[in-house]
């Protein structure tokens, strides 16, 4: 077969959330950071090429990301990635971090040792030590230290034409989140009611990208509020979560990055200290760990160290190829599946 472009996945899930590895066949990704190679990606007409083949139709499907696994930049990391997603490539994800972790030692890439393994990964916002539980040659569990989480703004006051006024408040966890009390959208996180929540999350993320302007203090490629992510509060405590992602799905994870964001939220109000654990629940039911493990400042402002603790699975390895004589390169997407905003891929 006469393919014009090969590249090879690992199929791996964090708590149902897919994040597909890419262990081979990836062209040289420009860029002396990670964080620059973010921005190429998302500004450079190859970075968007490649973004589109690994994940819009035909190859690719409305669920999941691709990681993109990258040589390490810093001399602590053991590998570096990407997140691409079918809008842009992404900073950071705690579920992701979760998928390559558990790529790099089930497939023998990074050396397992057991009972534990410390993987430290390289991200655009900052280094993620994970800490792999490991038996038998398989990864059990990852513990995540997360990159440092803070509060840009609490109660934001957004006017919507669907639901009046509604509050928000604009956290980073890795890239930026707008944490909305689902009540105020007269829903419950429920899989019956995924589709209005992730209309209602699109309609949300761009009235709050078009008003509130946000970038990383220090890290100016990671700009603008990534997702919209609900919450709500369980009977039995736990958070109860669904991230709206583009153009028209939920999270099936319960998100690392939302619930580091959310708990840096949390803290600002006084309801979380260091040493406190939590409980995220997804729209599916699965959960993750989420521990406040020390306060610490970004650009002068008060921040947290998370914790996220969840399992990966790997189901599969797969070899997406492009035949010259594709009629589509570029892949494409349609709102029958992708959700309403497909239309502007």
């Amino acid at each position: 077969m006469r393919w014009k472009r090969t590249i090879q996945l690992l199929d791996v899930h964090c708590e149902g959330e897919i994040g597909k590895v890419a262990i081979g066949g990836l062209p040289k990704i420009p860029g002396e950071t990670v964080a620059a190679q973010l921005h190429w990606l998302n500004t450079d007409p190859k970075g968007t090429e490649l973004r589109r083949f690994l994940c819009l139709e035909p190859r690719g499907a409305p669920i999941g990301s691709v990681n993109l696994l990258l040589p390490a930049k810093h001399p602590d990391a053991d590998a570096a990635f990407v997140i691409l997603q079918p809008d842009q490539a992404h900073a950071s994800s705690g579920s992701n971090s979760i998928c390559v972790t558990t790529a790099l030692l089930e497939s023998g890439i990074v050396e397992m040792k057991e009972p534990e393994t410390v993987v430290t990964l390289e991200t655009a916002a900052g280094l993620v030590k994970a800490l792999a539980t490991c038996r038998d040659g398989r990864c059990e569990k990852v513990q995540l230290t997360m990159v440092p989480a803070f509060v840009h703004q609490l109660d934001v006051e957004i006017q919507t034409p669907h639901w009046g006024k509604v509050k928000a408040d604009i956290c980073y966890g890795g890239i930026f989140y707008a944490l909305i009390d689902v009540r105020q959208i007269n829903l419950t996180i429920e899989k019956t009611n995924a589709a209005g929540l992730v209309q209602a999350g699109m309609i949300l993320k761009e009235i709050i990208n078009r008003d509130i302007p946000v970038v990383h203090p220090e890290i100016p490629a990671i700009s603008g509020v990534a997702y919209v992510m609900f919450r709500d509060t369980e009977p039995d405590g736990a958070v109860r979560t669904c991230t709206t992602m583009w153009p028209g799905r939920a999270d099936r994870s319960p998100c690392g990055t939302g619930s580091s964001a959310n708990l840096t939220a949390l803290h600002a109000r006084g309801r979380a200290k260091v040493g406190d654990i939590f409980r995220s629940r997804s729209i599916i039911g699965s959960e993750f760990e989420v521990g406040l493990q020390a306060v610490t400042e970004v650009a002068g402002r008060l921040a947290i160290i998370p914790t996220i603790t969840g399992r990966g699975f790997t189901f599969g390895l797969s070899q997406v190829a492009l035949d010259p004589f594709d009629p589509h390169p570029d892949g494409f997407a349609l709102t029958d599946v992708w959700g309403p905003q497909a239309g502007e891929i």
